[in-house]
């Protein structure tokens, strides 16, 4: 069942006016909170978005307005020192997190808080999207929050219920992901141009925002300059300065 469910994991963008109620948002995060966490440390911390206006500003500066204000709710989860820091002052010791392991600590807690949050609310019919356009303006989005040092928004996170749902989309082979004892690079030369051809029949044939065009040619042109460099600037200010 919870194999299945993995599955058939499609995003969902659009929604029906059903917002979550208080308690059903807690069951979701009770449940994300059993994820795994390096050294028990937690650090993350989830900002619910309720208020409309907030929504919509967020989802302008993220270019998700339609999302945003259509979600049954809206998360921004955050990477968080603040809280280990406040932990800390209480048996007198202070809190080291600039150093590049502990942004990779809180970041992978975040992505694995996240998972647990999607994967419970798919288990209970909403649908789900991440926004990785909140990176897009992480100060302002940082400040309309009022996210102290030590914290800031690694994504946001919408769900509801689906006013409708895409058609699964067709990750990479298996074969190209795994590899046994050693790294095997030589593979791709077959096994990309095949997953090209797959990714193309599947842009051509989904029910809406048909396309024509292939995974690398889409990865080429997606990674061929710098995205969001002012990211680095900010985390600095944020406390993380990844000495």
């Amino acid at each position: 069942m919870v194999l299945e469910l993995m599955k058939a994991h499609a995003s969902v963008r659009d929604y029906k006016d059903q917002p979550l109620t208080k308690e059903q948002v807690v069951e979701l995060v009770e449940a994300a909170q059993m994820a795994a966490t390096s050294h028990f440390v937690q650090a993350y911390s989830i900002v619910w978005v309720t208020d409309q206006d907030m929504r919509k500003e967020i989802g302008q500066l993220s270019s998700n307005v339609n999302q945003l204000e259509t979600a049954g709710a809206v998360f921004l989860l955050c990477a968080d020192y603040r809280r280990l820091e406040e932990a800390s002052k209480m048996h007198g010791e202070p809190v080291v997190y600039d150093l590049a392991e502990q942004l990779i600590v809180a970041v992978t807690d975040v992505g694995l808080l996240a998972q647990n949050l999607a994967l419970a609310a798919e288990s209970k019919g909403y649908g789900i999207c991440y926004i990785g356009g909140v990176r897009s303006n992480l100060e302002k989005i940082s400040n309309l929050a009022k996210l102290p040092k030590g914290v800031f928004p690694v994504y946001g996170l919408t769900v509801g219920v689906p006013n409708e749902k895409n058609e699964v989309k067709p990750r990479l082979p298996v074969e190209a992901i795994l590899h046994e004892n050693v790294y095997d690079a030589e593979k791709y030369a077959t096994l990309l141009p095949e997953y090209d051809e797959t990714m193309k029949a599947y842009y051509a044939r989904r029910s809406s925002n048909q396309k024509s065009t292939t995974w690398t040619k889409q990865m080429a042109d997606f990674l061929k300059a710098p995205r969001r460099a002012e990211i680095t600037e900010f985390l600095k200010k944020q406390g993380y300065e990844m000495k």
